[in-house]
């Protein structure tokens, strides 16, 4: 039996793969600011989404933009509160209190896996 020669491709097909099994890990971070009412509804909305539907399966950083201005013109931030799903790739971002949780499933590509779960009815 021959042994096969590690590629630089493995990596990303690994994590296309995880990614079909629904075992990939999430990094998601969370632009806010301050303390507002609709920044502390964001967090408290995607928290819920990730503990629901990524249970110890990603990592959410929680940034405000007010105290740390720097990281929020490098990733060219131009409304509080935005979520930006750094992995898996595709990126994605989204504006707004993280309330819509149909659409953030659906952005986060957790949509199918929620989909099929539900009876006919219930969608």
């Amino acid at each position: 039996m021959k042994k096969r020669n590690a590629s630089k491709a493995e990596p990303e097909q690994m994590e296309v793969a995880a990614a079909a099994l629904g075992a990939a890990h999430y990094v998601l971070r969370l632009y806010i600011t301050g303390s507002a009412p609709r920044a502390i509804r964001a967090i408290s909305n995607i928290r819920t989404i990730c503990e629901e539907h990524l249970e110890g399966r990603y990592d959410l950083e929680v940034i405000d933009i007010s105290q740390r201005p720097a990281i929020a013109a490098s990733e060219q931030i131009i409304a509080a509160p935005t979520l930006i799903k750094k992995l898996p790739l595709p990126l994605r971002r989204f504006i707004g209190d993280m309330s819509e949780t149909g659409r953030i499933l659906t952005g986060l590509d957790l949509r199918k896996s929620v989909d099929k779960a539900l009876p006919a009815e219930s969608r």
